[in-house]
């Protein structure tokens, strides 16, 4: 969908459009952006006779497991199209084992029950269920880190920003680290940026689902706070790629607001099991908050769509396009059919959760780092891009950035 935005004029002109990609966060199920930004390059790999493809975004923005794929390829910037297909290749190659694993309890072996009491216990201690020092060695083997400033400073890239809360203060931090290293002035209720370089750290912090991975902390302000997923709280996922000053923004979600029900039996009192709950916990934190901005977007252009020409030639706006993406099937259900692949601890721990059947199966799709789980998120990701070809195509096209009104 396009669509255009009521957004701060920062860049009064620019002889092409400036692209963002947003991609919002989902755990495992990010692979399928992968998937959909590798049949992305190939459609700009396959337009014209130039051998020499350019990476296809100026700004890049992530929360979550998106900012992870959004500061693997700022790192991949200087490779141009090769480096969606690295990130691909990243994927084709991650195991949940080098995500995270379960705290070693001395009830484990005992039973699926005793194992998840005994990760309830391990986690009043930590605050998170899962061990995620192996996400951090993986995060610092696969990305180089000088290679964003070296995007930035040759102009591939003028701005990557990566999002995450904080528990201490409860605001909504966004990270930017830019061409111009200059502050960041923007600042709203509850909302905040700061200009910083991105670290593996920033990236923990962004990703930390709750109650699942433990907190990151940062300095903010002068001052030590601790931050979790960014995708709680995120109400406008948009605001910071419009901010930097993106004039086409291609955003990449992972959520389904008709979430599927698998048609699973409800147990005989009736209830939902703690899984099914936490699965629902876990979609109210990923979930439809793109959906939302773009919503919100699409009512305040119809509001300026009712102003005289006169009015709106005075107020300090830009028009600003963008073209949504989500999954086109069911997530819940593909990580149903491939759930078996997880580490048999992590299945004992479902288990006595009823997290690997029915609507349940949803939670286990956040944590599915296999094969199969990946590859096929990243098939449906590339057949949705195919689905739409022509008009990834047009939108992406370099033409005159729209007019200043």
């Amino acid at each position: 969908m396009h669509i255009d935005s009521l957004t701060p004029t920062l860049h009064a002109t620019n002889a092409r459009p400036v692209h963002g990609l947003v991609l919002m966060g989902g755990g495992a199920r990010t692979a399928y952006q992968a998937g959909a930004l590798q049949a992305i390059g190939k459609l700009l790999g396959n337009r014209g006779a130039n051998a020499d493809k350019p990476f296809p975004f100026q700004i890049l923005a992530g929360t979550s497991a998106g900012a992870l794929n959004a500061t693997f390829l700022a790192s991949k910037a200087m490779e141009g199209l090769r480096g969606l297909d690295d990130l691909a290749r990243f994927w084709g190659e991650l195991r949940s084992e080098a995500v995270y694993q379960l705290p070693p309890t001395p009830l484990a072996k005992l039973s699926r029950w005793a194992t998840a009491l005994g990760l309830v216990l391990s986690a009043r201690q930590s605050a998170a269920l899962m061990d995620s020092l192996a996400l951090v060695n993986t995060l610092h083997g696969a990305i180089a880190l000088e290679r964003i400033d070296t995007a930035l400073q040759h102009g591939v890239l003028q701005a990557l920003a990566v999002t995450a809360s904080s528990y201490s203060s409860g605001a909504h931090w966004t990270f930017c680290q830019t061409r111009d290293g200059q502050p960041i002035p923007w600042s709203r209720p509850g909302r905040r940026a700061e200009q910083q370089p991105i670290t593996i750290e920033h990236l923990m912090a962004s990703s930390a689902i709750p109650f699942i991975f433990p907190s990151t902390p940062l300095w903010v302000d002068g001052g030590m706070e601790f931050f979790g997923d960014g995708s709680m709280r995120q109400l406008s996922p948009l605001s910071s790629a419009v901010h930097l000053g993106a004039d086409r923004i291609v955003a990449i979600g992972v959520g389904q607001p008709q979430r599927a029900g698998l048609g699973s039996p409800m147990p005989s009192n009736g209830r939902p099991s703690l899984g099914t709950i936490a699965g629902h916990a876990m979609a109210s934190v990923f979930h439809d908050t793109l959906d939302a901005d773009v919503a919100q977007i699409n009512r305040v252009n119809q509001s300026l769509s009712m102003l005289p020409d006169s009015v709106r030639a005075e107020l300090p706006f830009r028009s600003v396009q963008v073209l949504a993406l989500q999954p086109s099937a069911s997530l819940d259900a593909l990580a149903q059919e491939h759930a078996h692949a997880l580490p048999k601890p992590i299945i004992r721990v479902l288990e006595g959760l009823g997290a690997l059947r029915g609507s349940g199966a949803a939670l286990a799709s956040y944590l599915l780092f296999e094969p199969g789980f990946v590859q096929a998120l990243m098939a449906l990701g590339q057949a949705d891009v195919q689905a739409r070809a022509d008009e990834i195509l047009a939108f992406l096209s370099p033409q005159p950035s729209h007019p200043v009104r």
